[in-house]
């Protein structure tokens, strides 16, 4: 049965108009014979309008014509017989450009005479854009407000920028400290990055993710058959990371059976894999990261004292974001544009009111924290602009003081916030971190003009 169909002419056709490619059949003279209803879609000209009519009708920026004599032109398909996944770029029927991916062959007749061509169009736009705007994140990357992949210009970025370069230019253990989100991994492949050792392998590996017994195994390898599951020799981070550089991560997690093992790599420079007697030299470089206090577990005999001068050679801090409020507008627009772009959103720029309550607002979390609210504010905005309305409510809590959130001497706040939204009742509330009825009672507690 399904044989049947498929010679059946009016079937065919059928298939035709289901593809969601644009389909188009010209003829040996270069005359549209066939538009189907996506490439209708795609190009905006209804198959009344082109068929007929010459295929130059859709000239696109790859259509190329080589001129045989003053009478005869021949078209780079019907020279070369076909064309494959070629990007071009043409202009609908309402004047928008538009990016296709555009396939074409010869059709010939049972002799091997050329009779037409077929061709296909695939509406690219969306990716296009995309691929730009990615390209205008690579060239933002390239401005003198980054430094090896890190975003920042204020003093204390500076500060950091120029520990990052003397540690850079030494092979001692580094010991990078920061709260949670400050960077402290940007930091480790900026160190490498910079080193002899830029050609090596950057091997990194957190301790707080893995048990006891999985991280040995992670940190030396194993040896076929040393407990249940290992099926195979298998190396360890230490082995793969030889003649480069070993990024430890959260480091203050790591049990004190396991830092004993590692004050024996670093003294060393031998590993032993679990369930092999064999000793294997590696050369490393080891920095190192925590956001915890290590003088603080020495103390509670967590942490060994003879351990924290090995890794400390060389100590780096990455200031939080509190200490750097100057960035903000600047990983403000940089994430935002990558979150827009992941979210398919325009949404260009922050009203400078919401800025500032960014700028001012403490970030526990720092960076990332950051990131986290504007991946909130795209899902809340409605339009390009990213308003005070948008932003999450813990942040206008913070803003409000426990003084004026009680009602005393809160009237310049209050004021202040109904002039900032033109009035706005609910968006006054909102930044103030009361709701709409006890913004009311304010109002008229304080006497304000309605």
């Amino acid at each position: 049965m399904l044989e049947k169909l498929f010679v059946d002419p009016a079937f065919q056709m059928q298939v035709f108009e289901t593809m969601h490619d644009g389909l188009m059949i010209i003829d040996k003279d270069r005359i549209i014979r066939f538009f189907n209803r996506a490439a209708e879609k795609i190009t905006g000209f209804r198959r009344e309008e082109v068929i007929g009519k010459s295929c130059t009708t859709l000239d696109t920026d790859t259509c190329a014509e080589l001129v045989i004599s003053d009478s005869e032109q021949i078209c780079d398909l019907f020279r070369n017989g076909k064309v494959c996944d070629r990007r071009c770029r043409m202009r609908s029927k309402d004047g928008k450009p538009v990016y296709l991916l555009k396939s074409a062959e010869l059709l010939k007749d049972k002799n091997g005479k050329v009779i037409g061509a077929v061709e296909t169009i695939a509406d690219i736009t969306t990716l296009y854009l995309k691929e730009l705007e990615l390209e205008e994140i690579k060239q933002e990357i390239r401005l003198d407000s980054w430094f090896m992949g890190i975003l920042g210009q204020s003093e204390p970025m500076q500060t950091l920028y120029e520990q990052i370069r003397n540690a850079a230019m030494s092979e001692a253990p580094v010991l990078i400290w920061g709260e949670s989100g400050t960077g402290k991994d940007l930091v480790a492949n900026a160190i490498h990055k910079m080193s002899r050792r830029k050609d090596g392998p950057l091997v990194k590996l957190n301790c707080a993710a893995l048990s006891p017994y999985l991280l040995e195994s992670e940190l030396f390898g194993h040896k076929k058959g040393a407990f249940t599951g290992a099926h195979n020799d298998r190396e360890g981070r230490f082995e793969a990371a030889d003649g480069g550089t070993f990024f430890l991560d959260e480091i203050g997690d790591m049990p004190l059976e396991m830092q004993a093992k590692l004050l024996r790599v670093l003294e060393e420079k031998v590993v032993e894999r679990v369930g092999e007697h064999r000793l294997r030299p590696v050369d490393i470089r080891l920095v190192s990261a925590t956001h915890k206090s290590l003088e603080r577990l020495i103390e509670e005999k967590l942490f060994r004292e003879d351990l924290f001068y090995r890794v400390n050679s060389i100590f780096i801090r990455t200031p939080p974001l509190r200490e750097r409020k100057p960035d903000i507008p600047l990983l403000v627009a940089h994430y935002l544009k990558k979150i827009s772009l992941v979210n398919n959103k325009k949404i260009g720029q922050v009203s400078p009111p919401a800025l500032e309550l960014l700028v001012n607002y403490r970030w526990p979390g720092n960076v990332r924290h950051l990131i986290n609210a504007l991946e909130h504010c795209a899902i809340t905005c409605k339009g390009e602009t990213i308003e005070i309305s948008d932003l999450p409510e813990y942040i206008f809590r913070e803003k409000m003081s426990p003084q004026a959130a009680k009602g005393q001497s809160g009237k310049e706040l209050v004021q202040t916030a109904l002039a900032r939204h033109q009035g706005n009742r609910t968006q006054a509330a909102k930044e103030l971190g009361i709701s709409r009825v006890t913004l009311w009672k304010r109002i008229k507690e304080y006497q304000l003009a309605d």
